[in-house]
Order: C-alpha cells, then sequence, then structure tokens
C-alpha cells in the first residue's frame, strides 16, 4: 500500500529482514458440520437474513479455522501469530524461514505461501541490495432536502441528493469502514447525528487487537465523513442514515502484509455481522521489504491475499466499495489490491468538472479487466477532520466513499436485490458504460436513472407474475405463471439461512414439502436474471 500524502514521494532503500511473514494453510475443517449445523455459533441472524434474501447457501468457507490447528501453529517455535481468515483456512504468521518451513511437517498443513515472492516455488527473484522501491503516500490533503453546502457538487454530480429526496439515505443498511482510524468520530459535531441515532454499531482495532476504533490516523476519520458525516450547510455524507461499523486494519508506523491480513480478518467480521456494503479507502503495491512488493503482473484479482477474500466477500452477498489508487502519475500507474479484484468496485478520481484526476491510478488489470469500474469527485472533496473543522481534501480515498454511500442509498430503495443486481444497476447507470477505457471505467454513475431502471426491471417481472398457494401450506404447494414465463427456479431457506429445497420449476407445477418441518420458509423465484423472494408458512 502506498502510504504518505499523494504528493509526497520518497524513496526507501531495502534493509536486511530477518523475520519473515508468510501464510499457513490448513488442509481442512474438522469441525465443519457441526457449524454448518449450527450456524448462529458463527454467524449473525442479520448475516444469515442476508443470504437468505440473495438465496445464498452456507458452506465451509463460513466455518472457523480448526482451533487445535491454530494452538499447534502458536506453540511451534519461533513462530508468531499475527492474524487469520476463515474464508482461506490460513494464518498470518512471523518467523525465520527455518522456523516456517518446518510447519510443513505437521500433518494438516496445507502449504506455505511466503510474502517474499522469491521463497515461493515459481517465485520471481529477490530485488538486489541496493534496489530502492517507490512509495507514494495515499493520505491527502423531496423527504429529505439537505443543505449539503460545500459537498453540494460531490453528491450531485452521481444524482445521489435525488435518492435523498426520495428518502432513500442508506436506512436499513450497514457499512463497515476499514481504514486507518477514526479519531474524533466519538466526540466531534459532524458525527454527533450518528451517535445520536446510534448509527454507529461497534468498531475493532485489528491493529492493536482492542475495540477501540477512535484512534490512529485520520484518514478514516474523514473517510466516514463522506458517508455519514453531517454539519448542515456544510457537508452531508451520501448514506447519513445508513449504519456503520467502524475498523482499523491499517498500521501507518510501517508497511507490511500484515495489513492486508488484517483487513481480511476485518472483512470476515464485516460478514458474520450482517454488513452490506464494504468501504476500502486503502490499496497495496510496494512494501518496507521490497521483497514483499507486488509487480503489475500481480494485479490479476487472484493473486493477493486481499483480492482473493474481497472476491468471497462478494459471493457471501456483499458489495466491496474499493479507491483505484493515487500512483496514476507514478512510476506504477495501475490499480493496487484488492481493487483488482473481479466483482470489486474500483473508484477512481475526477475533479468538479468530471475530468480524471491525474493521480487516479488507471487500468485495465493484468489480465485484460475494466478497472476502475466507476468514478466520483476525488479533487477538493469536502471532508469533516478529527477536530470537527470541514476542509477539503483530495484522492481517490474519497472518491470511494462518496460512492459507496451512493450505493448503500440506492441500496436501500431496492433492499431484495442481490449484490450482482445492484451492481450492474449502478454500472449500466453511468455515463460511459457503453464506451468504457483504462481512465474512467464505466464512468460517472448517474443514481436517478439506476432508480428508474431498477423499477423497469422490477415491474418487467411483475408482468410475469407467479402465485404460490396456498401459503399457509401443508405438505404441497402448487406454482403458476403467467404465459410469459416459461421456466424458472425456486430456492428454499430455513430462518437460519440454510438452503432446505431448490429445483427448476414450470407453470402450474406441484411440489412436495413433506420433507420441511413445520415453521417460516424464505423462498426466490428466479427467472433469467430477476428474482422475487417471500415468505412461506409451513404448518
Amino acid at each position: 500500500m502506498k502510504k504518505a500524502l499523494l504528493f509526497f514521494v520518497f524513496l526507501l532503500t531495502a534493509t536486511a529482514f530477518s523475520q519473515e511473514d508468510a501464510w499457513v494453510y490448513f488442509t481442512d475443517k474438522p469441525m465443519a458440520q457441526f457449524y454448518l449445523d449450527n450456524p448462529l455459533t458463527m454467524l449473525s441472524q442479520r448475516a444469515l437474513d442476508r443470504r437468505t434474501t440473495q438465496g445464498i447457501a452456507l458452506n465451509v468457507q463460513d466455518t472457523p479455522i480448526h482451533q487445535t490447528y491454530i494452538d499447534q501453529i502458536t506453540a511451534a517455535t519461533g513462530i508468531i501469530v499475527k492474524a487469520q481468515s476463515k474464508w482461506l483456512n490460513a494464518l498470518h504468521i512471523r518467523g525465520s524461514q527455518t522456523d516456517i518451513a518446518a510447519l510443513t511437517t505437521l500433518p494438516f498443513v496445507d502449504r506455505i505461501q511466503y510474502a517474499n515472492h522469491s521463497l515461493n516455488p515459481g517465485g520471481r527473484p529477490a530485488p538486489q541490495a541496493n534496489q530502492t522501491t517507490q512509495r507514494i503516500n495515499k493520505f491527502l490533503e423531496t423527504q429529505e432536502d439537505y443543505n449539503y453546502g460545500g459537498s453540494n457538487v460531490q453528491v450531485q454530480m452521481l444524482n445521489a441528493n435525488w435518492l435523498h429526496q426520495q428518502d432513500f439515505t442508506g436506512t436499513g443498511k450497514v457499512i463497515a469502514v476499514m481504514d486507518a482510524g477514526f479519531p474524533g468520530v466519538n466526540t466531534q459535531t459532524p458525527f454527533q447525528r450518528l451517535r445520536d441515532n446510534n448509527l454507529i454499531l461497534g468498531g475493532y482495532d485489528f491493529v492493536n487487537r482492542v475495540a477501540n476504533p477512535y484512534t490512529g490516523f485520520q484518514h478514516g476519520t474523514q473517510v466516514l465523513s463522506n458517508m455519514g458525516g453531517y454539519a448542515d450547510n456544510e457537508l452531508i455524507g451520501t448514506a447519513p442514515n445508513a449504519q456503520y461499523y467502524l475498523f482499523i486494519t491499517e498500521d501507518t508506523n510501517s508497511e507490511n502484509p500484515l495489513e492486508e491480513s488484517n483487513w481480511v480478518e476485518a472483512l470476515e467480521m464485516a460478514d458474520s455481522l450482517g454488513v452490506d456494503v464494504v468501504n476500502t479507502s486503502l490499496g497495496y503495491f510496494t512494501y518496507d521489504n521490497p521483497a514483499y512488493s507486488y509487480v503489475y503482473a500481480d494485479m490479476n484479482g487472484q493473486t493477493s491475499f486481499s483480492s482473493r477474500a474481497a472476491e468471497i466477500a462478494f459471493s457471501k452477498g456483499m458489495i466491496c466499495v474499493t479507491s483505484a489508487g493515487n500512483s496514476g502519475s507514478g512510476a506504477n500507474p495501475y490499480i493496487s489490491v484488492p481493487a483488482d479484484a473481479v466483482s470489486t468496485l474500483a473508484i477512481g478520481a475526477v475533479n468538479s468538472s468530471e475530468i480524471k484526476a491525474a493521480f487516479s491510478s488507471i487500468g485495465p488489470s493484468f489480465d485484460g479487466r475494466i478497472k476502475p469500474d466507476l468514478m466520483a469527485m476525488g479533487v477538493g472533496v469536502t471532508v469533516a477532520t478529527q477536530t470537527g473543522a470541514i476542509a477539503t481534501n483530495n484522492g481517490t480515498s474519497f472518491a470511494g466513499p462518496i460512492l459507496a454511500g451512493a450505493i448503500a442509498s440506492f441500496w436501500s430503495a431496492f433492499p431484495n436485490k442481490t449484490n450482482a443486481e445492484i451492481i450492474q444497476l449502478v454500472k449500466a447507470s453511468a455515463d460511459r458504460f457503453t464506451n468504457p477505457n483504462n481512465d474512467y471505467g464505466y464512468g460517472i454513475p448517474d443514481f436517478q436513472l439506476a432508480y428508474n431502471n431498477a423499477l423497469l426491471s422490477t415491474s418487467a417481472f411483475s408482468k410475469k407474475s407467479f402465485s404460490i398457494y396456498p401459503n399457509p401450506a401443508q405438505n404441497q404447494i402448487t406454482i403458476t405463471f403467467t404465459d410469459a414465463i416459461s421456466s424458472a427456479e425456486i430456492a428454499f431457506y430455513n430462518n437460519l439461512g440454510q438452503l432446505v429445497l431448490q429445483k427448476p420449476i414450470k407453470d402450474n407445477q406441484t411440489i412436495a414439502l413433506d420433507n420441511l418441518n413445520s415453521g417460516i420458509y424464505f423462498y426466490k423465484v428466479t427467472f433469467d436474471t430477476v428474482s422475487e423472494t417471500g415468505k412461506l408458512i409451513k404448518k
């Protein structure tokens, strides 16, 4: 990650590193079935509900790492466990190369992946001792009719103010903010509305392993203000009524792959708490140890630990919104990780005239995909600081949260749509959707257009309506379609989010319910790319 103010560039000479960072991956999860049978022991009800709404079944990724494996790694000679990921079934460890390599003798260890690329099979050579690495600091200086003040342009550029006028302000949606710190959020006036309305649900500092997010570097404070800040006639965020979790994953004192692992661990916590949208104004490319740094070939959505986890987050029903990066005018102008992940929305920056900022990182991903995905204002952005002052700042760090909040507000208008449907609607509303490029991606979204398109798709489904009867039911139900639908699929989930029945269906089809216990079930009917959800009571 490039961690100093964007316009401050300095050279770092590589020094000797006696300790190595690595990830140790395990072969299995012996207790997985227990957790799958008892999902509330690993996920909140809200997380299960999000899966149910989107038709997402639980799987082994959701289950915790086997504690016995963690204990044995912790007890190993010279090994320090720094972070963990249940999705990837891995621990981030630190130790000498000899001590790390000794772990491969353990029967439950599948493989070791070193952060030092030269130590992995087929890895690229380590840099020479006198090699220098260029680091660039990323942290830069209707019913609701808000007085946006200085934030007017950044909100109206996306037509997010139109959403607010329709009373779509993020209510019912939860956003997790992963950043470097949130000092002042618990005391300053621009965040008082969040506090008074209990919209900050909690937080955690993964760097220091304490439950206090109101410390660290104020970058996160400013980022949060673009979504949830409220200072009448000065600053209004794009999702003022969403709920928030605040996670510190970034250590500003060093640049190490551990920050990626902290980020992944926070992402998994966000999932377990039922978060809908994740904002990340962080990116990783170079590290203090040059042997750990990435090259452009790694920007493929599959190489980095964080990008692989971001893709899993999408499969769990969340939307990850990630700043594209501030290296557009540097030696490595491309997007960083995890912005390179396939399903993550990488956000670039434009000025108030909708012209791309020179610093905004470009695409494509190394494997040729369009990146960045979308653009928002990132030059002269109005923010709130840790002292409560209203100021301006620059960076994709702020374009990302402006758009993340707008997405949460938009999703609150269509809470039953899947994350994939929301992303497609937002992209399709962007001004370069039919002619994307590597500077602007699909362009700047228009949320009024996205809303209208969503209504059209919903009404189109309604015209092809279906009926399920009887409801409540006993041993069977019948499903009927209008003539416009030839076939579809139905899935039933229990109140723990577990998939209990799934099958293709046709008009006037009878489905037996003998194997289902009495209770309330959620169903999801899918036709083409459109879906509809509802509840069924089994007597």
